[in-house]
């Protein structure tokens, strides 16, 4: 009986230690580093706004703890780019720019004190929470690749806390703030 053998792509050997910011990878990487670094920074200014606007308590005291949280996070950035002998610097991240200010019109477009606003905050914050999840995870796996096993941990910390916000936001919503706005009378300007 004959074997075919089917063409896999081999994993390669994990680099021990490299990060030396030489190759097109570690640029990225630095420079994916920088990106994250000015959104986290932005989201300090702005999670502040969306608290303000929402109603619930619920919300408010998850806004406020995720604030801390981002807080922590760009403190996290800091020692990740001194673990790559890197002057912590921002660059502008038009993704979360846009997602800032869609919450910002969500805010707008919605009556104060209304449980709708609360589930369009809840929807803008899932969003840049969904942004974060897939930047930080990248950095992992891209911090692995290049033997930055220190930084993937410390990288790997912050994936967690952004996935945990996004899993308390959503149960904000499933079980009390959806299912109360459905129920809110519709103020139509005359």
């Amino acid at each position: 009986m004959e074997t075919t053998k089917k063409a896999t792509a081999k994993k390669p050997a994990k680099k021990a230690g490299a990060g030396k910011g030489n190759t097109r990878l570690e640029r990225y990487f630095e420079d994916a580093l920088k990106d994250i670094y000015w959104a986290e920074k932005h989201l300090t200014r702005a999670l502040p706004k969306m608290k303000k606007a929402a109603t619930t308590e619920d919300l408010k005291s998850a806004i406020e703890e995720h604030l801390e949280q981002t807080r922590e996070h760009v403190a996290r950035l800091e020692q990740v780019f001194e673990i790559i002998n890197k002057t912590a610097r921002a660059k502008k991240c038009e993704a979360m720019d846009g997602l800032t200010k869609e919450g910002e019109s969500i805010i707008e477009e919605t009556d104060d004190n209304s449980l709708t606003r609360d589930v369009g905050i809840i929807m803008a914050a899932q969003k840049v929470e969904h942004y974060e999840i897939a930047t930080y995870g990248g950095l992992v796996s891209l911090a692995e690749v290049i033997g930055l096993t220190e930084a993937a941990s410390i990288l790997s910390q912050t994936l967690e806390e952004e996935k945990e916000t996004d899993v308390r936001l959503t149960e904000i919503a499933e079980n009390h703030i959806n299912w109360a706005a459905e129920q809110e009378d519709e103020q139509v300007d005359a």
